[in-house]
This record gives C-alpha cells, sequence and structure tokens, in this order.
C-alpha cells in the first residue's frame, strides 16, 4: 500500500467532524492528520501539517472557507481543497472555486461519495502538477543510454514497467528522458500516461528528410524532464517503419537525453532489431512460470547466439515476483544461465488502478513496494544512491561482472 493520503478536515461543528472521521476510519490509504473549526485555524494548520487534501466549510467565522482557500492555494498550492456546501450556497461555492478550490460536495453525502471526491480531487490534481508548465529541453548535447524494456511474452507487464520506470528517472532522480513506443501495432504509452499525441512517429518518417528540429517537435512534452514518443494511431501503419528510420531516430535520441527508454511489442520484427542493436543495455521482463521462462531461454538464445549481444548487454528483470506463488527465483536464474538484475513485487490491484487512472504508481503511490522495486531499478540504471542505503548501487554495466565474481 502507498503513503496515505494526508487530510485536514475544517468545519465549525465538532459533531460533524467527528461523523467525518469515522466515515474515513476505515480507508486504510486516507489518513485524517488534523481538524480546524475555522478558516484562521485552518490557515496556522495547513502551513503546520502541509496537507495532501483540505476538505473545508464554507460557512464559518470569523475566518470563512472562502477566505481561507484563497490563502491556502497561493501559499499551499500543492494542498488540495474540496469544499463543503449545503443548498442554496451555490454562489459562495462558485467564489470558492475561484478562490483556487478543486472540488465540492453538497452537503448531506454519503461516505461513498466522500471518498470517492477525496481520492479524485487529489489523482486529478497530481496529473496536472505533473503536466502543468512544462519546461523546453535543455540545449546541450547529451551521451544518453538507450534502455530496451523486451518481452518474450505478451502480458507481462512491459509497457507498465517502461512508463513507470520513465517516470521515476525524470521526476524522482531529475533525469531528462524519453519515452518511446515502439510497440508499433498496439502501443499502449499513451493510454497509461493518459495524454492524446498530436504528433508521432509516422509523422516524423513522412517529413521525408529529418532531423533533430523534427523529432523535436514530434514529442510529446509530458512532464518537464520527460517526453514521449508515441506509437502510430492504426496498426496498418507500423509497417511504414523501417530498421534505418529507427536507427536515425536513435542517433538524435541520444543527444537530447540522459536516457532513451524504448517499449517494444514481444518480437524480432526489423525495427525492434534495430533498437536493440542500438540499445546499451536489455531489459528482459520475465514472470516466475514455466511458458515465460521457455521464452525467455529462446530470447536469450537468440540474442547471445545469432545475434552475438555481449552477455552484460541482457539484464532479466523480474516481474510480479512473489515468494508463495510461481518458480523461486534461484530456480530461474539455475534454468536460464543469468543472474535477476531486478525484482519488482506483484501488485495487481495496484497496477490496474494507475492503468485506469492514467497515473504511474511511483506518482500515485510512491510508498508501495512496487514503486520501491521499480526505485532500485532506476538506481541501478543511474548509478545513484537508494535514499534508505549506507552504500551505492552499482550501476548496470557493473552487474555482469559482480554476478560473475559471485558465481565463482
Amino acid at each position: 500500500m502507498g503513503q496515505p493520503l494526508r487530510l485536514l478536515i475544517v468545519d465549525d461543528a465538532a459533531p460533524f467532524r467527528e461523523t467525518l472521521k469515522r466515515l474515513l476510519e476505515f480507508e486504510k490509504d486516507i489518513e485524517v492528520v488534523g481538524e480546524a473549526q475555522d478558516g484562521e485555524e485552518a490557515i496556522a494548520l495547513a502551513r503546520q501539517l502541509l496537507p495532501d487534501v483540505i476538505l473545508m466549510d464554507i460557512n464559518m467565522t470569523p475566518v470563512d472557507g472562502i477566505a481561507a482557500t484563497a490563502v491556502i492555494s497561493t501559499e499551499i498550492p500543492r494542498s488540495v481543497i474540496v469544499m463543503m456546501s449545503v443548498q442554496g450556497e451555490q454562489e459562495y461555492l462558485r467564489q470558492a472555486m475561484a478562490a483556487g478550490a478543486r472540488d465540492y460536495l453538497t452537503k448531506p453525502f454519503s461516505s461513498d461519495e466522500l471518498i470517492h471526491t477525496l481520492r479524485n480531487a487529489y489523482l486529478m490534481e497530481s496529473k496536472r502538477w505533473l503536466q502543468a508548465s512544462p519546461q523546453p529541453a535543455p540545449t546541450m548535447e547529451h551521451n544518453g543510454e538507450i534502455i530496451t524494456i523486451f518481452s518474450a511474452k505478451g502480458g507481462v507487464g512491459k509497457t507498465t514497467i517502461s512508463t513507470n520506470l520513465a517516470v521515476l528517472l525524470s521526476h524522482e532522480l531529475k533525469k531528462s528522458v524519453i519515452l518511446v513506443d515502439l510497440d508499433l501495432q498496439f502501443g499502449d504509452v499513451p493510454v497509461l500516461l493518459d495524454f492524446e499525441p498530436r504528433r508521432n512517429i509516422i509523422d516524423l518518417i513522412q517529413t521525408g528528410e529529418w532531423g533533430r528540429e523534427e523529432v523535436v517537435s514530434s514529442l510529446h512534452q509530458y512532464s518537464p524532464q520527460l517526453r514521449v514518443l508515441a506509437p502510430p494511431a492504426r496498426p496498418e501503419e507500423a509497417e511504414l517503419v523501417g530498421g534505418g528510420h529507427i536507427k536515425q531516430l536513435l542517433t538524435i535520441l541520444r543527444q537530447m537525453a540522459d536516457y532513451i527508454i524504448i517499449d517494444t511489442a514481444q518480437s524480432f520484427q526489423e525495427p525492434v532489431l534495430a533498437a536493440l542493436d542500438e540499445s546499451d543495455y536489455i531489459a528482459i521482463i520475465a514472470t516466475l512460470d514455466i511458458p515465460t521462462i521457455k521464452n525467455v531461454r529462446l530470447c536469450l538464445d537468440v540474442m547471445q547466439g545469432v545475434l552475438d549481444y555481449p552477455a552484460e548487454k541482457t539484464k532479466l528483470v523480474v516481474n510480479r515476483a512473489a515468494e508463495d506463488i510461481g518458480i523461486k527465483i534461484s530456480v530461474l536464474e539455475q534454468r536460464l544461465g543469468i543472474g535477476v538484475s531486478a525484482k519488482i513485487p506483484s501488485d495487481g490491484r495496484l497496477a490496474i488502478q494507475a492503468a485506469n487512472e492514467g497515473i504511474p504508481f511511483v506518482l500515485s503511490s510512491p510508498k508501495s513496494a512496487i514503486s520501491s522495486g521499480v526505485r532500485e531499478m532506476a538506481h541501478k540504471i543511474a548509478g545513484d544512491p537508494m535514499e534508505a542505503a549506507g552504500d551505492s548501487v552499482p550501476k548496470w554495466n557493473l552487474l555482469g561482472r559482480l554476478l560473475r565474481q559471485g558465481s565463482a
């Protein structure tokens, strides 16, 4: 479970505040961190507690909810304000929304209405924070690393890992990242990040002669440090993209970001092969079941045998890792002859919720176990120390050597 949503309740009626707390006491993802009886006290507590959401009544004295909202929304813009009003206070409500409130509830309301409104207001505002005021990408030259997320089998969470990894590298580690959706027929990156691309890879390659300027104009600015190249709008357009296009594209993208994360289809078609060839690292996503292991084994045989990739280029990432379900990781490593470089715990409920809401779980539930797994993967890629670790996390280009030393 992620970090609970921290709520401040503001209402001049103590019995009503108690009722609200009782309605919320069984919601594990919502924590009441304080309560205030008027707007003045609400301002003071908001400054002290920095709550995620403030549930604010309109009619209070001496400082009403509208005045308090105006102050808090200016001083503490990350605190999302949800107003409460009774029928007949619509004019006050309009003033409150103009002052900075994000949603409202009309008294009396049900527990389901209350919980849904609080969660939805916070999630929608989180999305706006992430996408608000994107800054132009710096013109400085990079020598970015290309990391391709690959799977030999569908349904293993490849796109979920790609999107959350890209968001975490850019949002938390402050790296400049370009996420490329190279699942050219059925790419889902825009869906998981909840945006409608204005341009995609087809718009780019159909411009004829193209270079850096055209590539920049084809990217969707998702956040200040993260840009996305969307897949074709229709499956039949996939055949318009060739391996030469991908090699040219990746040569340009290397100069534009610290990391280029590529989400691929589970195939060895020409565009995917071009991306694999150009990649610094290939993260092969596996789950702990026999069909996936069989396909991963075939995939490794192709990469290391037919394509002649060095062993240290391929990294094995276990998704949906659980101690009590599936094959043990030690058995997986033995059967595949490769060590596991990262493990991402199983949390299907959170992953599905994040996909449906269009907010990556590393943002909506940053303290969850599944987010921690992606965070560990990101730190290994970046070679940065983990927040809770005393030592640096080894960068991916050291993992192969460390694993070989461990097995010697």
